[in-house]
């Protein structure tokens, strides 16, 4: 067989032989199911505290904690029922609490991904979210999205207008390493030659909420 045919076979076997990645979650939808469903006995920021949890007089899985050892495929075990432990046989959903219910019927997979994400933002950030991240989107793509673009990633129109790099707001490292404040700081006051101030522009609600949207968009 000709030479020259080999990388060619080689790059098709790889082609089709990869494995097919899950899609990403996203936070931001993952919160509003989490809030909707999850709450009332995981807490507000995911503790195991919530009202419906003291009434019940159950004690949920502390979710800052235990979710940062379980990959994705067991979160999706253990939120949707499905499956048992190869070794002991028990319902995977068990693991966390005997009264966590089997969600399987209720959200679709993409649903799922969402809610692991921001399950994942609540055990990896170092920030709370301070103000209201639906406020916050409708800020982000009238004013930001511009430059650092509809998904945060730092590609909006303007990048190669003017030639240059906003930050990226979907890498947590460099979100995580910027306290609450830092951030407002720099949305009101602005920061470099490009980054605009926009104090008297934005209120503070607007600005609390751009601050905690950003946050989810790294997750």
């Amino acid at each position: 067989m000709n030479k020259k045919i080999y990388p060619i076979i080689l790059l098709i076997f790889i082609f089709f032989h990869q494995p097919i990645l899950a899609a990403n979650g996203d936070a931001f939808d993952g919160r509003k199911l989490f809030t909707s469903y999850c709450q009332l006995c995981h807490g507000k920021n995911g503790k195991g505290d919530g009202t419906l949890a003291k009434a019940m007089k159950i004690k949920p899985a502390d979710l800052t904690t235990t979710v940062r050892s379980r990959s994705d495929t067991i979160l999706k075990k253990i939120i949707t029922g499905r499956g048992k432990q190869t070794i002991t046989g028990r319902d995977r959903h068990n693991i966390l609490s005997d009264a966590m219910p089997e969600w399987n019927t209720v959200f679709n997979d993409s649903q799922i991904d969402s809610i692991i994400a921001y399950l994942r933002f609540l055990s990896r950030s170092r920030h709370q979210l301070m103000g209201d991240p639906n406020l916050g989107k409708k800020t982000y793509q009238t004013y930001c999205a511009v430059c650092h673009g509809k998904d945060g990633d730092g590609d909006g129109i303007m990048t190669n207008l003017i030639g240059i790099t906003p930050t990226d707001h979907t890498n947590p490292i460099n979100t995580n390493k910027l306290s609450n404040q830092d951030l407002i700081q720099s949305i009101q006051k602005g920061k470099g030659r490009f980054m605009p101030a926009w104090d008297g522009i934005l209120n503070k609600q607007e600005v609390a909420g751009l601050v905690s949207y950003i946050r989810l968009l790294g997750y």
